[in-house]
């Protein structure tokens, strides 16, 4: 594969607190991005910001796709606030703004739209929220003209880290450094084949204050919240095989088989873990420092801690074997010629 190293940006979140802070948010703003906690966090800010809170049910108007049409809107931007700085309306889940098409939006009604958004009142704030964006059309590149546009992917290291301090000390709990990185680890937050978000990781923080008994976040606190996490289970199965101990392998496949997950996702993310294992082992190979590593791959740096650990028990050339069992034993599967449960016991077997 080609490699290439990718610049860090700092997170729209900063960005977008700051600007309302100095109340310098302009009157039309888009928020995507795949972090639906964070956009919902913002709209939240703005809200809180510019709205009295005795007149929020009346100055802060939510639309979302099923019941948007253009005329409601512009009669909820055009209406007057009663006694906050600005009105607030925001258009959430605005799929339109995404690839697809939306039966209650048609090309005129999008013109219409468009053209309004050259007259949004002063005292109004509108606010688009998707989280697919296609920059190709003509309602995102007005949006971008007249507004501001934030963009919410997953958060960094640092601010994950800083997410999870703040919702422990929020609930007068503190936690030891290695249990920070272990919950981040374990939570599966970095890893590309799983829909774990800020939603699912504030969930179990509140499973692991819930079961805490102390002032301290430990480790049976942590293991009681998100021991059922698929990814942490392909983790577990692959340290397990990597060490020759192919009994634990197989119990903690069984116990999975038998729960409703995916064999095809497990499989996925299995291909995906032995990838990453490969392509560390090559750059470790080409004697290229393990620091530089997660920016050259685009994967978080707990991936490739444990993929360096997981490398020294294998050759390249072993690896690789191991990823054409993987890909053949998904043929095998969708083709019928073995079932799932017995090819995906081959391929531990293989390992």
């Amino acid at each position: 594969m080609a490699f290439s190293k990718s610049k860090v940006k700092e997170h729209d979140f900063k960005r977008i607190n700051r600007d309302v802070k100095a109340e310098k948010i302009a009157n039309i703003i888009l928020l995507h991005g795949k972090e639906q906690y964070l956009i919902d966090w913002a709209i939240n800010l703005i809200a809180d910001k510019y709205i009295n809170e005795a007149a929020r049910s009346f100055d802060f108007v939510r639309m979302q796709q099923e019941n948007f049409s253009v005329d409601a809107m512009i009669e909820a931007c055009e209406t007057l606030s009663m006694f906050s700085k600005s009105r607030v309306v925001a258009v959430t889940d605005f799929s339109y703004l995404g690839s697809e098409k939306v039966k209650n939006i048609s090309e005129a009604d999008e013109n219409a739209l468009i053209n309004y958004l050259q007259n949004i009142p002063e005292g109004t704030i509108l606010i688009f929220s998707s989280q697919k964006l296609d920059k190709r059309k003509k309602i995102y590149k007005e949006i971008k003209k007249k507004g501001e546009v934030y963009e919410f992917e997953g958060l960094s290291e640092d601010d994950l880290k800083n997410f999870i301090i703040k919702k422990f000390k929020m609930s007068g709990k503190v936690c030891k450094a290695y249990i920070l990185k272990e919950i981040i680890e374990l939570s599966g937050y970095y890893h590309k084949e799983t829909q774990y978000s800020l939603y699912n990781l504030e969930n179990d923080l509140k499973k692991m204050i819930a079961h805490s008994t102390g002032d301290e976040i430990v480790a049976s606190d942590m293991l009681a919240a998100i021991s059922g996490n698929l990814e942490t289970n392909v983790f577990a199965m692959v340290d397990a095989v990597s060490r020759g101990r192919k009994d634990e392998a197989f119990e903690m496949l069984f116990n999975i088989l038998d729960t409703e997950e995916s064999v095809y996702k497990l499989l996925a993310i299995f291909v995906s873990q032995f990838e990453i294992i490969l392509w560390v082992k090559e750059l470790k190979e080409r004697n290229v420092i393990s620091r530089d590593m997660p920016e050259i791959l685009g994967v978080h740096e707990y991936r490739v801690k444990k993929a360096l650990a997981f490398s020294e028990r294998y050759t390249v050339m072993r690896l690789k074997k191991i990823l054409i069992n993987a890909y053949e034993t998904d043929i095998k599967i969708k083709s019928g010629l073995l079932d799932k449960r017995t090819a995906l016991e081959f391929f531990i077997a293989e390992i």
